[in-house]
């Protein structure tokens, strides 16, 4: 069965006109990493498009340098007298392709689609294609992400199996000599029409006439100028935004007219803005809270290939389903079908490209040769609200704010990305330390939930610019948030990585705490929690590697990531052991990030420790009301241990007036010693 059938590119669709070249090719193991393909044995097929290390290939061989593929292809006779393009979706690393012998083709580079037109070396109607990759074992100096590197890289610790050879989709389309080769959507300023740019490329692509419009609506006739673009504006009627909770898609056609035929293309875009003002990120005018979770785009059977087309759509689902409405999609440019699930379900996305293993001239040029067909392929994404850059100083050697030379590479990166689009935010270096940055990001582990709660206390008070970095078991760094000359205020603040625990009970602990005191602190614009699933030997996923459900001791990270969440005055003692004592007092406040304000009682009730739902009645605690991000005022909770119980976890609630559960909590009491939190939690 041919897997991946799926069209591969659906904000560019040739549908209409495509084979797809999936399946099973032969395949020659080449340790020797020969040139050509004289005195290769052909003794092995693998099945496209899975990386040859991967049990889904068939081939599932472990740091082999050099491969080559071979199939036969027929082109269909009704594509006579067009022209017949080949096209790959991504090859790690170096791809070079022969048609009935003569060599067409020389890509280098893992994560970008690639394409050739191979019409002149056809011949008769079948014909023989020879692809070699070849995958470099040290990938320090080109783009390779999470993939593993001999010799290794600074942050080797959390690299994963390489996946090299073809990886996403190869497919055959037929268009006209002179055909059109760019179709950018965006929506205009008002947000009640799409702006167009057409590009085309061929012998009479200038002053050729393009017909444009939106699905079903009247089209506009455009002509190309002496560069083989034009611009128009559709306006939409009864225009609807784009929003997670209600993802229109408008679908724009563009029919190119020339001598030497008609080519039709089509792509799609929503209605929507994204923009940083001051220190709030606003999705159509209203403020974003992200509350993301990051994603690396690997599968156990098939590493970075997704080994349906399902898949891609489930880990969106499963995310959402954990109450999240972002997916940071890590290191990697995914599968453009994972944009186009996002796009029609709704689910933000952060996206950015693969980074490098070290600083070098050549190094730098790899990195930044991904931007421009990021935005080429992804860019009419309503999903994608945020554009990343270098993560954690990855390909920079981990000193950005000791070189001026490294900040120069950040800046032009950042300066790259956003001559091509600044339609959203864009992040220079994620996590670390900033040189021009459009969202002061952060990321930070900390194994203590009280030391956890005291560094956010310093950085959202200014008393902190810096936060500590574990680069070792031993070496603890302090990161600056950014360089001088780069604002800490006026901008949105956001931790864009967190959580900690060795077991999975730890982890969901740490979730419940520390995702707590992010929503402690209205400044915060949102967070992203590391991770979504594991990845084998990295088990710091709310999720199996096959994405099944952890023990996270009870935590349930709906609750946690709810627009309404309880915040506990309380500084935790253990998984299990929140606090001491056969007495329970402490301080409760709500933060709501509803569109009106909420009113509402706490309540309480006893249930086991880690148990999932109380066994005892409910008793009613105080009123509450909170407005629109802004932490509300503590309200005073007191609950005795049972009589008899050596101790026992307390759900709290927060219900409106019509009784509905609006936000839930846990605390996990430890009855074993008399020590107990103070009778008066409002004291001090």
């Amino acid at each position: 069965m041919t897997p991946r059938t799926e069209y591969p590119r659906p904000h560019f669709d040739r549908s209409h006109s495509w084979l797809c070249l999936n399946g099973r090719w032969e395949f020659a193991a080449d340790p020797a990493g020969r040139a050509s393909s004289e005195e290769l044995v052909w003794d092995q097929e693998i099945n496209v498009p899975y990386a040859w290390q991967t049990r889904a290939s068939g081939i599932a061989q472990q740091w082999l340098s050099t491969g080559w593929y071979r199939r036969s292809v027929v082109v269909p006779p009704a594509w006579s007298g067009q022209r017949v393009v080949l096209h790959f979706g991504a090859a790690h690393h170096e791809t070079t392709v022969w048609v009935e012998g003569a060599q067409v083709l020389r890509h280098i580079g893992g994560y970008i689609p690639f394409e050739v037109d191979i019409t002149d070396f056809l011949g008769a109607a079948r014909a023989e294609i020879v692809v070699r990759v070849h995958a470099l074992h040290d990938k320090r100096e080109i783009a390779h992400g999470k993939q593993r590197s001999l010799p290794r890289t600074d942050y080797d610790g959390v690299c994963f199996t390489p996946s090299s050879g073809i990886w996403q989709s190869v497919w055959l389309e037929s268009r006209p000599a002179t055909h059109l080769t760019s179709l950018r959507l965006r929506s205009d300023d008002g947000l009640d029409g799409i702006e167009v740019r057409v590009a085309a490329s061929g012998d009479h692509a200038a002053g050729a006439s393009v017909r444009v419009g939106l699905r079903g609506a009247a089209p506009a006739d455009v002509i190309l100028d002496s560069t083989g673009t034009a611009s128009v504006r559709l306006a939409v009627a009864d225009p609807i935004r784009w929003t997670p909770d209600r993802p229109h898609l408008y679908h724009v056609d563009a029919e190119l007219s020339s001598p030497d035929g008609v080519d039709r293309v089509g792509g799609y875009t929503g209605l929507r803005r994204v923009e940083v003002v001051g220190e709030d990120i606003l999705l159509n005018g209203s403020r974003l809270y992200v509350k993301g979770v990051l994603d690396q785009g690997y599968w156990p059977s098939s590493g970075i290939t997704a080994p349906t087309d399902e898949a891609l759509a489930e880990d969106l689902r499963l995310a959402r389903s954990l109450g999240y409405n972002l997916v940071r999609k890590h290191l990697k440019l995914e599968d453009p079908r994972f944009v186009h699930h996002a796009d029609v379900t709704g689910m933000l996305l952060w996206c950015e490209p693969a980074s490098t293993g070290t600083f070098s001239a050549a190094s730098t040029e790899a990195f930044e040769a991904q931007i421009a067909p990021m935005v080429e392929r992804d860019g009419n994404s309503p999903a994608i609200v945020i554009w990343g850059l270098y993560n954690e100083e990855w390909g920079l050697d981990w000193d950005v704010l000791g070189d001026a030379a490294k900040q120069g590479a950040v800046l032009s990166a950042y300066e790259k990305l956003a001559e091509l689009d600044h339609t959203r935010p864009i992040v220079d270096n994620s996590g670390w330390t900033h040189v021009r940055t459009d969202l002061l990001d952060w990321h930070y582990y900390d194994e203590s939930a009280i030391s956890w709660a005291r560094t956010l206390d310093g950085l959202v008070a200014g008393a902190r610019v810096d936060f500590p970095v574990k680069l070792g078991p031993d070496f603890v760094v302090s990161k600056a948030l950014a360089v001088p000359g780069q604002p800490l205020r006026g901008l949105p603040n956001l931790n864009s990585e967190y959580g900690t625990g060795f077991t999975s009970v730890e982890r969901g602990w740490h979730l419940r705490w520390q995702t707590q005191e992010l929503r402690r602190h209205d400044r915060f614009r949102g967070y992203v929690y590391t991770e979504l699933y594991d990845i084998e030997h990295e088990m710091a996923g709310l999720l199996t590697f096959d994405r099944q459900p952890k023990d996270l001791g009870g935590a349930d990270p709906q609750a946690v990531n709810a627009e309404t969440t309880l915040v506990l005055d309380v500084e935790p003692v253990a998984p299990g052991r929140d606090l001491l004592g056969r007495v329970a007092a402490f301080a409760v406040r709500v933060s709501h990030h509803g569109s009106g304000p909420f009113t509402g009682r706490i309540t309480y009730a006893w249930g086991p420790v880690y148990s999932a739902a109380p066994v005892l009645p409910a008793s009613f605690g105080p009123s509450v009301e909170a407005k629109p991000h802004q932490l509300s005022a503590a309200v005073a909770v007191r609950a005795d241990v049972p009589e008899g119980w050596a101790g026992g976890r307390l759900h709290l609630r927060a219900v409106d007036p019509d009784g509905r559960t609006v936000a839930r909590a846990v605390l996990d009491v430890d009855s074993s010693t008399s020590a107990h939190i103070g009778d008066d939690p409002l004291a001090a």
